[in-house]
């Protein structure tokens, strides 16, 4: 099907007990709206539309799907039901709350509790690169917390990167946006264009999603640390497979934050999936230690010299 771009729900729209008061993003899998329930109270509601399946025109509710499209359609619906159902039974404070879901306008829609505050990458675009390490540690390890909820209840969320990740306005992150939907709908054969954010996917999630599991996600996660340091992704994971350019954080920021973060994100960032952590817990006991001193490439030359007149000095007096 041709690319198109479907067009939301009106203001003022009544979907059930919500009232429809505007689109907050849209992308070619689905559309957000912000929405106010029956006592008045903002929610977030995700519709499922998938463009390249159905197109909904100005001033229609009900998406007009081609006959060849159909099952496919009905399929990505059944994924988005199940998925939304699943979080459902999560409760975690890190992690996006789903209030609801239901049938409408012949297709499905997801509530979320409503969040104030802005996206990591937002606040990565507003203070350029070079987050500061306390910031990105505090940030990471409440959203890993979530994460292993998430892992828990045996779901992978699939999309983790900066736009998916909630800075509320007390400072907590929350984990929105999950893409399991997605990449299900994508097994089918159903290409949706992103399927995944190049710089955040691993190579399982491009070739062998046969392999995909908690450590697909940690991937993401230190993509994400990496962008927080670099303000951009690292190198797509495909190029990397084809000819590996990324230069390691190691390397890049050594007189920047401390070397136990660095190798942190470098060991995220291993293309082969049996050589990263392995579960959430695994990463957080490393982010958890006390980070060690960062030690700056001029006070090192500076100390090196002290030394070396310290010595000089000693075996000038007969005590070296």
């Amino acid at each position: 099907m041709p690319s198109q771009v479907n067009q939301p729900l009106p203001a003022g729209y009544q979907l059930q007990n919500y009232r429809i008061a505007r689109m907050l993003s849209g992308g070619g899998f689905s559309i957000v709206y912000l929405a106010y329930d029956e006592r008045d109270e903002p929610v977030a509601i995700k519709e499922y539309l998938p463009s390249q399946l159905a197109l909904r025109k100005e001033g229609d509710a009900l998406p007009s799907i081609a006959e060849e499209n159909v099952a496919k359609f009905r399929y990505g619906m059944k994924c988005f039901f199940a998925e939304g159902r699943s979080l459902a039974r999560l409760s975690h404070p890190n992690v996006v709350r789903v209030l609801n879901f239901f049938r409408a306008n012949e297709t499905v829609y997801m509530v979320m509790r409503y969040e104030r505050g802005r996206t990591l990458q937002q606040h990565i675009r507003a203070r350029g690169s070079g987050i500061r390490e306390n910031f990105i540690r505090h940030v990471f390890t409440l959203l890993l917390n979530g994460l292993r909820e998430v892992h828990s209840h045996k779901l992978l969320h699939l999309d983790i990167k900066p736009a998916n990740i909630y800075i509320r306005s007390d400072g907590t992150p929350v984990l929105i946006d999950f893409g399991g939907a997605r990449q299900t709908l994508a097994e089918d054969g159903v290409r949706l264009n992103p399927m995944y954010t190049p710089g955040y996917a691993p190579p399982e999630q491009y070739r062998r999603r046969e392999l995909m599991g908690p450590w697909t996600d940690i991937y993401s996660a230190g993509a994400s640390m990496y962008t927080c340091l670099a303000g951009t992704a690292p190198q797509a994971a495909d190029q990397r497979v084809d000819k590996d350019r990324y230069v390691s954080a190691t390397k890049l920021w050594a007189d920047k934050y401390s070397r136990q973060l660095l190798q942190t994100i470098d060991w995220c960032l291993q293309l082969d999936h049996l050589k990263r952590p392995q579960s959430v817990l695994a990463l957080q006991k490393v982010l958890l230690r006390e980070k060690e001193p960062v030690v700056h490439r001029k006070a090192s030359l500076l100390g090196n010299v002290r030394e070396l007149f310290a010595k000089r000095a000693r075996a000038a007096s007969g005590k070296g």
